[in-house]
């Protein structure tokens, strides 16, 4: 954990002074968990046709674009991954506006986060993520009224609690992260956490054909 310290330090103190390949070497490093975020984030109407590859290289070249700014203003409140994160929220919103444009739905109508996430709304995102846990009953009314109360379910949550569901659960982030992203206490994050996914276990668990992972 010391050394996970200094390293998040070392590159922080370059990212500070412009160091270009210390950017690659954040970027890099965090690449596999960049791509699932910008794939749980995406418009479900644009997966078709846009590359979450191609978004990740629009968010480097922003970031380098902005690493002069490192640590002024802004930015100097988010450790190196966490503002990287917000750089490529940033991109997936021009995205989304350049793709979508009025019918662009926006996560930030939800609630004021400090950290806005991007156009693609995290009731939306969950929704597609566990409606694709579930089975196929022969009664395709059956699965139609699970789809119901699973968006029931996820709607009934505190806007807040979603965000730290997806940001914990489906973006993988720590709850350190977590809090960081948006603005609130460790403890607060973790208490909303257990609270969201106790939330959702009682009502999935209800779901005929519902498969917990």
């Amino acid at each position: 954990m010391a050394e996970q310290s200094e390293d998040v330090e070392s590159l922080d103190n370059r990212l500070r002074a412009g160091d270009q390949d210390a950017l690659a070497t954040l970027f890099s490093k965090h690449r596999d968990r960049l791509w699932r975020m910008t794939h749980f984030r995406m418009d479900r109407r644009l997966l078709s046709r846009v590359d979450p590859d191609d978004v990740l290289q629009e968010a480097f070249m922003a970031a380098a674009d902005r690493l002069k700014s490192y640590n002024v203003g802004e930015d100097a409140e988010y450790s190196p991954f966490v503002w990287l994160r917000m750089i490529l929220m940033q991109t997936m919103t021009d995205v989304h506006r350049r793709h979508l444009g009025a019918q662009m739905r926006s996560a930030e109508k939800e609630v004021n986060f400090r950290q806005q996430t991007c156009g693609q709304a995290t009731s939306a995102s969950l929704i597609a993520q566990f409606s694709g846990r579930l089975t196929s009953p022969s009664q395709a009314a059956v699965r139609a009224e699970s789809l119901v109360q699973l968006e029931q379910a996820v709607e009934s949550m505190e806007p807040l609690d979603r965000e730290v569901l997806a940001l914990r659960h489906f973006e993988e982030l720590s709850n350190s992260e977590t809090a960081e992203v948006l603005g609130i206490q460790q403890k607060a994050a973790s208490i909303r956490y257990v609270r969201a996914v106790k939330r959702l276990r009682e009502v999935l668990s209800q779901m005929p054909g519902f498969k917990e992972e």
